[in-house]
């Protein structure tokens, strides 16, 4: 099993240089992944949270973790697709992926914030015909010098976006969701899954569904990355064989606390039992 750790930039602490520390120490401690959250707007249940503190940026912050870190995988948890543009984001991805050595993960997903789509002029209800068009642009722009793509949302001729990324064909993209819809975008159009909070249980419940999906897409490396993301005190030493046996390559964790001693004392005693 491999162990990555959310780096809270989402809990309102304000300096953004703790939170890079907290990346440094992560990989200090043998994690082997770190991971960022995404939302534009204080909004919704983000601001239920926060109020007007901060949530630092995902993709700025990984690019100073990049330059910080050698080893750590590096990945978000999870980009929401329906905020981005396309052609942006495989232009910031590609050049990450070199300043990192190539070792970006890129988690993606359709979100789950009608207020926040309202506030960026973005449609809720598509997001998800919205979010199979963006995949096929992000791929399409970094495998061929001339993309020419006509959607609904998206249309180009020819064009070229570069750099491609250090990573052939591309960085590993892993989907968020725990529902059907994001199963078979994860087959038909990623590397792996990436569900937020499931059981064992219920992993092993829609496993069969991820890989029929890849099966039937003709695409069975769809699943074999299964990284579930869940609250760092869930994870025990007897849950993890658990997560293993039904598939889970991966277990993502993260914290609540917004207090950078407490949170580096979780982490610590995180690894002392898990490495």
């Amino acid at each position: 099993m491999r162990f990555g750790f959310v780096v809270p930039n989402n809990v309102g602490i304000a300096d953004p240089n703790a939170l890079v520390e907290l990346g440094v120490y992560a990989e200090a401690l043998g994690f082997d992944s770190i991971w960022l959250n995404h939302h534009v707007l204080n909004l919704g249940y983000v601001a239920e949270r926060l109020g007007t503190a901060p949530y630092h940026d995902a993709m700025t912050l990984l690019t100073c973790l990049a330059t910080a870190t050698s080893r750590v995988q590096l990945g978000t948890s999870v980009l929401v697709m329906p905020y981005l543009h396309p052609m942006v984001l495989a232009k910031q991805v590609a050049t990450l992926d070199h300043l990192s050595g190539g070792r970006l993960i890129l988690g993606l997903g359709v979100g789950s914030l009608p207020e926040e789509n309202a506030a960026l002029g973005v449609t809720y209800e598509n997001r998800g015909a919205y979010s199979n068009e963006f995949l096929q642009v992000l791929t399409g722009l970094w495998t061929q010098d001339a993309f020419t793509f006509s959607g609904e949302h998206f249309s180009c001729a020819a064009v070229c976006s570069s750099p491609k990324p250090l990573q052939q064909p591309h960085p590993k993209l892993v989907i968020g969701g725990n529902r059907t819809p994001a199963l078979r975008r994860a087959a038909n159009f990623a590397d792996g899954w990436h569900p937020l909070g499931l059981t064992p249980e219920g992993v092993g419940k829609r496993i069969p569904t991820l890989r029929e999906q890849a099966e039937r897409a003709g695409r069975e490396q769809a699943s074999e990355l299964v990284q579930v993301r869940l609250e760092m005190t869930r994870v025990t030493a007897q849950i993890v064989p658990q997560y293993a046996a039904e598939g889970v390559t991966d277990l993502v964790v993260h914290t609540t606390s917004a207090k950078i001693l407490d949170i580096r004392a979780l982490m610590a005693e995180f690894a002392k039992t898990h490495f």
